[in-house]
Order: structure tokens, then sequence, then C-alpha cells
């Protein structure tokens, strides 16, 4: 389990693109790890197999690139990385899991005063999940909802969030994990409503 509140910011070292997915190697600073502990990037849960003090590695199957942006990875690349809550630590976001429902897409950037209004495009499958004043994870940063209208959604980028991520360098297209709140997911699973699996259309 995650917060959504990102500790750092890491860079991509290697991908390498196996038939059975993917192995990531990631410079940051999070040290000490363990091995097998979780770590999100960019809020995609992901276990640690090996590491030193500067870096760790890390895999993604199959199921996980079908799901995730990591495919578009590229050496270089920066990304939010976040250590699993631990007990007792503050809950300063949201709950967030770590499991990708879908990829969307930034797709406009509005400048006011310090802020940026962000608008991002959902599969057709989430939107149901989205409320105003709701919760969600965007390359695994909580995020406050501001509009929804169809499938877009509007959030205020804050300074500081601009400045501790990889947002305020984002270009419009840019491809991004989405997590919808886990509260909404077991409240339309029990009232018998489609879930984030739905076929599209």
């Amino acid at each position: 389990m995650f917060t959504g509140l990102i500790e750092q910011v890491g860079t991509i070292e290697r991908i390498e693109r196996r038939e059975d997915g993917l192995g990531i190697r990631i410079r940051c600073a999070l040290h000490p790890y363990k091995l097998g502990e979780s770590i999100a990037v960019n809020g995609t849960c992901l276990t640690v197999k090996s590491f030193d003090e500067q870096q760790f590695e890390a895999d993604a199957s199959l199921e996980t690139i079908d799901k995730t942006n990591l495919d578009s990875l590229e050496e270089g690349d920066r990304v939010h990385l976040e250590r699993a809550l631990a007990l007792g630590d503050r809950l300063g976001g949201h709950m967030v899991t770590g499991h990708v429902d879908g990829v969307g897409s930034l797709i406009g950037r509005t400048p006011q005063g310090d802020y940026i209004r962000a608008t991002f495009e959902v599969p057709r499958p989430l939107a149901p999940f989205l409320a105003p004043k709701g919760s969600i994870s965007v390359n695994g940063v909580s995020l406050t909802v501001n509009t929804v209208a169809g499938t877009r959604f509007d959030v205020m980028l804050v300074p500081y969030t601009l400045d501790e991520t990889t947002f305020g360098e984002m270009a419009e297209g840019a491809k991004v994990n989405l997590e919808v709140d886990i509260l909404a997911k077991y409240v339309a699973s029990l009232m018998g409503k489609p879930g984030v699996d739905a076929p599209e259309g």
C-alpha cells in the first residue's frame, strides 16, 4: 500500500526488454533497500530484486506492461518513486495500491498564476470512477480531481508538486499511469456495476 506522496524522482539507468517482460534499473537515493520490498515506480508496484547504494533493479511482467506506461520508458527518463507505507506512517495522500487500472494521457496544460490546470483523458471504463473532489493516482501521485467531463478530468498542480515531480516538465500527449480510488472500485463491485476492466465501447 502507498499514499501517492512521492519520495523521490529517480532516473532510468537501463531497460532490458525481454519476451517475458521488462528488466528495469533505476538510479536514486532511497537506500537502504530490502530484497523483495515493494517500490512504486510511476505508480506501479514493483519488487526489488537487487540493489546497491546508488540504484535498484526490478522486473515488470507482461501483464504489468499491458496495463501501464512502463514499456514506453527509455534510459534517462525520470520516474516517480515511493516506498510502501509502513504501519504507523501518516496517510497524507490517499490509499494507493500500486495496481494501475489503465493508461491515460495529458491533453491540456493551462497556466493559472503559479499553478497549472492539467487536463487528462482516461480510458472509458475508468470514467465512472471519477468524481469532483475525489482522489486519483496519476503516475503514482495522489491528486484531487477538480472537474469531470465524460472521459476527461482536471486537476490543479500546485508549485510544490510541479517542483518535486515530473509534472513540471511533462508535455501534452504524455502517457500516464492511472489508478482510481480503491473505495470507488469496492462500491461498484458491491453494486454489481462494471469494473475498471470492462470492455471499452
